[in-house]
């Protein structure tokens, strides 16, 4: 069996704060990772890897992430071929001296009851502007557009916790989104929801944030087998190639010896929402719970020769990080154990 683990930040995001490796408990990860074949790649988010896997192209320099979470959250809506959409998800924005810092919904709770009356202010007030907002999920919605505009746009994962500034959408068209993206702040600013959020003490919902443009791709191929996760994405990418996907296992050791054909993928995400939000403690028991719960019984099913082959991509803000290892690799003597803030420094 050929296993891939894709795990954003595995690593901390500041290279310059290497005590936070100290006394972390991950030896089992330590010696995949030093025992491993290393290859370097540029740096690319969780999203823009995943497209690559499915053979998904960009679309007006974006990838489709709209139409492809769509196809999955309300696949009607995604049979008409003509169709454009585009994520216009609920975020918090926070002015901090010079710079206004994005905040999602991993930050803040949402109810389905408030996305829709929010998403309903934004239509009733924008009616004239050809644009409006479906709120399938408390934290995902979606606009269908008649034709899909020329400007680039960044994912959440790549602006959550930064200067939008440097972030906003550009391209010949990018004006009128500009536009749309201002007034919607001034109309939830003082909205009757965010008041009542106010007064229990929880972050305003006062800007929604647009990516993921696109049309619903004709073909999606992948080489992966069956995908593992608890992220919606590759779920999506998995139903739109046709192939099985699951929820992550809750016990590795009861997974590792069913008979599975093919390359396994399977996203470990659970340490992206701490680095993203820098929080130091909470990464560290996560990567400590992985060291349990995956690496453990991976290094140990490897060395019984139960998995052929481990590939580990660790995703991170400064490049990505190919990790292969195959039972013989093990035994190699000469690649002596390096800690793991030896690794962190590699890209």
């Amino acid at each position: 069996m050929k296993l891939h683990l894709l795990i954003p930040d595995l690593f901390w995001p500041d290279r310059f704060q290497p005590e936070i490796y100290q006394d972390l408990p991950a030896p089992c990860l330590s010696k995949l990772l030093s025992k491993s074949d290393l290859a370097i790649e540029p740096a690319e988010d969780m999203e823009s890897w995943l497209c690559k896997q499915f053979n998904i192209s960009q679309q007006q320099c974006n990838w489709p992430i709209a139409p492809l979470m769509l196809h999955r959250d309300a696949p009607e809506l995604t049979k008409s071929n003509k169709d454009f959409w585009l994520r216009a998800d609920p975020v918090h924005l926070r002015i901090e001296q010079n710079h206004i810092m994005l905040a999602d919904s991993q930050a803040f709770q949402i109810s389905q009851q408030e996305a829709e009356e929010i998403v309903d202010s934004i239509n009733r007030n924008l009616a004239d502007q050809d644009f409006s907002v479906m709120p399938l999920r408390p934290d995902r919605w979606y606009a269908r557009m008649p034709n899909l505009p020329v400007m680039h746009t960044f994912s959440l994962d790549q602006v959550t916790c930064r200067n939008i500034n440097s972030y906003l959408p550009s391209g010949s068209d990018s004006i009128r989104w500009h536009k749309l993206f201002n007034e919607i702040q001034m109309l939830l600013h003082d909205h009757p929801v965010n008041q009542a959020r106010a007064s229990r003490g929880e972050l305003a919902i006062n800007s929604v944030w647009f990516w993921g443009a696109g049309q619903m791709p004709q073909s999606v191929t992948t080489a992966f087998a069956h995908i593992y996760s608890n992220h919606d994405l590759p779920k999506a990418l998995a139903l739109a190639a046709e192939i099985n996907s699951s929820e992550l296992p809750g016990n590795v050791f009861e997974w590792i010896p069913i008979q599975h054909s093919g390359i396994q993928l399977i996203v470990l995400d659970a340490l992206q929402s701490k680095a993203r939000y820098r929080n130091g403690y909470d990464w560290r028991e996560t990567l400590s719970a992985l060291e349990q719960q995956w690496f453990s019984p991976i290094y140990r099913a490897l060395k019984e020769r139960k998995i052929s082959q481990l590939t580990i991509t660790a995703l991170n803000e400064t490049g990505s990080l190919n990790f292969t290892i195959r039972p013989a690799d093990l035994w190699k003597f000469w690649r002596l154990n390096q800690p793991l803030t030896a690794h962190s420094q590699k890209h």
